[in-house]
């Protein structure tokens, strides 16, 4: 079978890993969670990194099809309606992405977003089978850390895993936010590290673990089952959940939640503009004691 090329786009600023996807024979592409650049304290968006996968796909002389999310990010916003515009390519997630959806939509008062995943040109099934150019891809639902997660294992030997595990010497995914569940996430866990020991695993985040001095975002199904802190052979169910659990209570909210959430349950696409023609994003407002609000 041939084996995908890859080429992976590290954002510092929010510590996640993008990555162009093609096919060797047909010059076909994918690009899989990509970033856009946006300032937090002035408000503003750019698509610098967006624009570096897409003159890296015209170097290589590559067509993009599709525009891969493993989920709806909360700690960067989604740059795939840029690379739709410029290329024509259709943006896919996981079909649970509805469940996401109806949680946040009365929480930031979404109406203009479309329940149905609608926003989305394609919401994939577990187990769901396309291809990018004649490579095969397998859509694999690895809910827990979001009710949503999704991996795309490419060919027999490369999974992209999203945010459900990281490094094999960092650990994995938080469990806490509305819709995970650590048990769940153990579990989808358990499912992906059940492929062949060889196969590729590559990452959606890194933040370097103690005593790594680089950033670093391919481990194997091996390497997880050996040295993952969190995962590896011999850890229960029941162990992981507790860890998890407190684990989790102490880790604060993602820096880019807020806005991060709204955009990308909207596949990208950002609340309409008010009559001023501003487009805003909302901060749901939560008193401690109701004379904070007064």
């Amino acid at each position: 079978m041939t084996r995908p090329e890859i080429r992976a786009f590290f954002d510092e600023a929010t510590n996640t890993v993008s990555y162009l996807v093609w096919d060797p024979t047909t010059r076909t592409a994918a690009v899989v969670d990509p970033v856009l650049d946006w300032d937090q304290k002035a408000g503003t968006a750019d698509t610098s990194s967006a624009d570096a996968i897409l003159a890296a796909a015209r170097a290589e002389g590559l067509r993009v099809d599709w525009v891969l999310e493993t989920h709806a990010h909360a700690d960067h916003l989604t740059a795939a309606p840029w690379i739709k515009a410029k290329t024509g390519a259709r943006i896919g997630i996981g079909e649970h992405i509805r469940e996401v959806q109806r949680i946040f939509r009365p929480v930031f008062a979404a109406e203009d977003m479309r329940e149905d995943g609608g926003d989305f040109d394609h919401l994939f099934r577990d187990g769901e089978r396309f291809t990018i150019g004649t490579l095969p891809v397998e859509v694999m639902h690895l809910p827990g850390h979001t009710p949503a997660c999704i991996a795309y294992r490419v060919g027999a030997d490369d999974v992209f895993v999203g945010d459900t595990i990281f490094m094999h010497d960092y650990g994995t995914a938080r469990a806490d936010f509305p819709g995970g569940d650590a048990r769940t996430l153990y579990r989808s866990i358990r499912r992906l590290l059940s492929l062949p020991p060889t196969t590729r695993l590559w990452m959606c985040h890194d933040y370097k673990a103690p005593g790594r001095d680089h950033f670093a975002w391919q481990s194997t199904v091996a390497e997880q089952r050996a040295q993952n802190p969190h995962v590896k052979d011999g850890q229960t169910e029941e162990a992981f959940v507790a860890f998890r659990t407190a684990r989790d209570a102490k880790l604060s909210a993602p820096t880019l939640l807020l806005p991060s959430i709204q955009v990308n349950i909207r596949a990208g696409r950002f609340p309409p503009a008010e009559a001023n023609g501003v487009r805003y994003l909302r901060v749901p407002v939560t008193a401690k004691n109701a004379a904070a609000i007064l």
